[in-house]
């Protein structure tokens, strides 16, 4: 941690402010402060203890309270630990001039690991403020590699501040107008006009325009092979399907099943933002791409739980409204001619889905290739038909993948931490079936992650209706009576993707691997995937 940009700015004969001497690392020190700064444009200052000093941004809007509501952050200098009792007024015309208020001070923890600094290298952070007026789940979150940050709420809403306690200090009880009066005076050697930069001038501004209700996507069915007729094939993306909602210069990002996802994705946010339309709602798939560019779960579960931080795109295929006019009963062909022409995005994060033709076996053999999970057919002809499974669109796959629900988990053996392997199932006829273990494709920190996961959701009943099994079968699937008294039950809510080689004759999976937690999908939804 440096503090040479904060001592140039200051000279320490003329001012009182601490100086940029670096503070000795005090092991498990997550203090925060926010100061309220009447400078040239009042904004608020926010400043986390990080290794001796204290990491800052400049909020002009203060940070957000409701779920998924983002303010726009700038990083400034890092600033000495001792600055965090700071409150007075700097002298106008000095660097940052203005009135100072310790606005609220408490600890900060981080929620994804143990290392906040290493996260927040990484450009994302994901913490818990305790403070005296805030209290809750915040992410920071850096705008393509810049100086510019989002504040983004997570979590519950927060209710916000009364004026009278916005304008009361936590150090001294004062307001600012009283605190303007004092006599506690810091000084700079450097002037300065723009302590908080203005944000950029929105390239069309965006009319107001009330925000699109939530639409149930369109679904896709199992298929075997290409069927005949006039048929339109696209790329299947391993990833989380999301709506994007745009209303004026309001946006929301919801997964299929209505949850809103935009804290975890203000990139997408951004970039739904500035699009050319008054509002607009535009179906696609969040991505994220490995070294080959090839759409990878594994890579955007590991970023869901602080593990790595990929590329993240939005790759949209429909566009059900456009400036108030619902488009949802034209024909494909129609939706996707208007959906290019509003793909104009600077950022790149959002990314068309293009058709790639309308011959099946040529398309999936370069697909297997490139080891793509398979193919979107879709009828060329075909309207947007909300929350169906209508047979006008198809998936074609390559590899075979489903989602399951966990019901419970085994006792871990050898080396292994937290659990051996879980027990996953699909509803049949109404009802919760077993359907095999699943040991591999976890990391230790997801192991640790779900165990501590299922703590919270445990229950002393198994909830699959064919458990016990009366015999164990070659492939090791199998529960027995003798088996079950080494499971743990939980509430059977949680959904996860698992990879296998092929269904056994009595319902189990051959050679499952775990690939990731589906938050997008409800567990009451899960049937085993057939093909017509």
């Amino acid at each position: 941690m440096s503090l040479q940009e904060y001592a140039k700015k200051r000279d320490f004969q003329k001012t009182a402010e601490p100086d940029a001497s670096l503070a000795p690392p005090k092991k498990g020190s997550h203090r925060f402060v926010i100061q309220k700064h009447a400078a040239s444009r009042l904004h608020y200052d926010f400043r986390l203890e990080m290794n001796g000093t204290l990491k800052s941004w400049a909020v002009p809007k203060g940070l957000p309270y409701a779920k998924g509501e983002k303010h726009l952050a700038v990083h400034v200098e890092d600033h000495p630990v001792a600055y965090i009792d700071f409150e007075g007024t700097i002298p106008k015309g000095q660097y940052g001039g203005g009135t100072v208020m310790v606005w609220d001070q408490g600890t900060f923890e981080s929620i994804l690991t143990e290392n906040p600094e290493k996260e927040l290298a990484g450009g994302k952070l994901h913490f818990i403020l305790t403070g005296q007026k805030l209290k809750g789940e915040w992410y920071l979150v850096r705008l393509r590699d810049g100086d510019e940050w989002l504040m983004i709420k997570g979590g519950e809403d927060m209710k916000p501040l009364s004026r009278k306690l916005d304008d009361t200090s936590v150090l001294s009880g004062k307001n600012m107008k009283e605190l303007s009066q004092g006599d506690r005076v810091w000084q700079s050697k450097e002037t300065s006009t723009a302590h908080v930069p203005a944000k950029k001038k929105a390239a069309r501004a965006a009319k107001a325009a009330p925000l699109p209700k939530f639409v149930e996507p369109m679904k896709a069915r199992l298929a075997t092979s290409a069927p005949h007729g006039e048929w339109a094939y696209e790329i299947k993306f391993d990833g989380w399907r999301a709506l994007a909602l745009k209303g004026g210069s309001q946006t929301r990002l919801l997964s299929r099943n209505e949850k809103d996802i935009g804290a975890k994705f203000p990139e997408i946010m951004e970039s739904v933002a500035a699009l050319g339309a008054q509002d607009a709602v535009i179906d696609g798939e969040i991505v994220a791409l490995d070294e080959k560019g090839r759409s990878s779960f594994q890579l955007l579960q590991a970023y869901d739980i602080g593990e790595e931080r990929p590329q993240i795109f939005y790759y949209v295929f429909d566009l059900l409204q456009l400036n108030g006019h619902d488009l949802r009963g034209f024909p494909l062909s129609k939706r996707k001619a208007e959906l290019e022409k509003l793909m104009v995005d600077p950022s790149g994060v959002i990314r068309f889905s293009a058709t790639l033709g309308t011959d099946a076996t040529p398309l999936l053999e370069q697909a297997r290739k490139l080891g793509l999970e398979g193919l979107i057919g879709k009828k060329a002809d075909s309207l947007y038909e909300s929350g169906h499974r209508s047979g006008a669109w198809i998936k074609l796959k390559l590899v075979r993948e489903q989602e399951f629900i966990i019901g419970g988990y085994t006792e871990p053996s050898g080396t292994r931490k937290h659990f051996g392997a879980l027990l996953v199932g699909f509803h049949k006829n109404g009802k919760l079936t077993y359907a095999s273990k699943v040991g591999t494709g976890f990391s230790t920190k997801l192991l640790g992650s779900l165990h501590k996961t299922f703590q919270k959701i445990a229950s002393l009943d198994c909830p699959f209706v064919n458990l016990p099994e009366k015999r164990a079968s070659k492939w090791g699937q199998t529960i027995t009576a003798s088996e079950m008294t080494r499971c743990h039950w939980i509430e059977p809510v949680m959904v996860c993707q698992i990879k296998f080689s092929e269904w056994t004759r009595d319902e189990h999976l051959r050679q499952p691997v775990f690939i990731g937690l589906r938050d997008d999908k409800n567990a009451s939804e899960v049937i085993r995937e057939k093909a017509d």
